[in-house]
């Protein structure tokens, strides 16, 4: 069979576009115990921690998290800044393993938490072998409602009962609140994907919409990550934000320091401007967000 050259590009995208995602759904989940969670260097200070996956602190060389950069941005005399983020975890999985609940264990009145989960959230609840149960067994049932589903977990070998994202994301902030500690919740970070000349956001019925509609049902704070990266990058345009991101996803050492940037415009944003006497003075060129 013979096939045009318009024909040939298009399966040349297809098979670009299906490796590309093969290779994150096999991402190695970082090892938790190499990813040991920080502790606070002056217990006396109040503590903003920030938990997440690998879009906010990865183990791969040549990628870094936007949270790997937050503490240049306080001073660091008057608020510790722990990043307890690891790679490969969905809202799910960072709970299931127990990193939150030693998380939970270290909150005091007087912290903040930064919440941001999704892009391991759209993945298999549970799969059968052959699939390398390393890189699987850590989706979430879509949506912010209470449905739930017992599945056998092959990377545990016990039964488990999985709820949505919304579910999850709901107990973060309750658990959060009971420790007497502020939650704020963050919507994912967009990935280097345009349309018709702009940064396709995760919305909607998405992610970024889900973590927006849990912030508000229960009354916190949400800072729109996904819509305050989306927009400065398209201030600088698809072709200067290359050098922002590893792949698709994950961020280069600039874009890490983008993204960082773009949680603190958010932070200023905030009502009442909780942070503004915490702020150290490499954060005095970045103004508040304006939605």
């Amino acid at each position: 069979m013979t096939t045009t050259p318009i024909l040939r590009l298009f399966f040349v995208l297809i098979f670009a576009f299906a490796c590309a995602h093969a290779d994150e759904a096999q991402r190695v989940v970082e090892d938790a115990a190499k990813f040991k969670l920080a502790r606070k260097a002056d217990p006396a200070l109040p503590t903003l921690f920030l938990v997440g996956d690998s879009t906010m602190k990865v183990g791969t060389p040549g990628q870094m998290g936007w949270g790997e950069e937050m503490a240049r941005f306080f001073d660091i005399q008057k608020i510790n800044v722990l990043n307890q983020a690891i790679g490969g975890r969905s809202s799910r999985t960072y709970q299931t393993e127990g990193r939150w609940a030693a998380v939970v264990a270290m909150l005091q009145p007087g912290d903040t938490v930064l919440i941001q989960f999704g892009h391991n959230d759209g993945g298999a609840l549970s799969e059968p072998p052959p699939i390398t149960p390393k890189t699987r067994a850590r989706g979430t049932i879509k949506g912010i409602g209470d449905e739930s589903r017992e599945v056998d977990n092959i990377l545990t070998g016990k039964r488990e009962v999985v709820h949505t994202y919304g579910w999850y994301m709901r107990k973060y902030v309750e658990d959060v609140r009971a420790a007497g500690a502020t939650p704020i919740v963050l919507s994912l970070v967009p990935r280097n994907a345009w349309k018709d000349g702009a940064v396709v956001r995760s919305r909607p019925n998405n992610y970024g919409e889900w973590s927006r509609l849990v912030a508000e049902a229960a009354g916190v704070a949400f800072i729109d990550h996904n819509e305050i990266i989306a927009r400065a990058m398209e201030s600088v345009g698809p072709e200067r934000c290359g050098p922002l991101f590893a792949d698709n996803l994950h961020a280069t050492a600039a874009g890490a320091l983008f993204n960082a940037r773009a949680a603190v415009a958010g932070l200023k944003a905030l009502t009442g401007s909780p942070f503004a006497a915490l702020f150290s003075d490499e954060a005095g060129d970045i103004p508040a967000f304006a939605p």
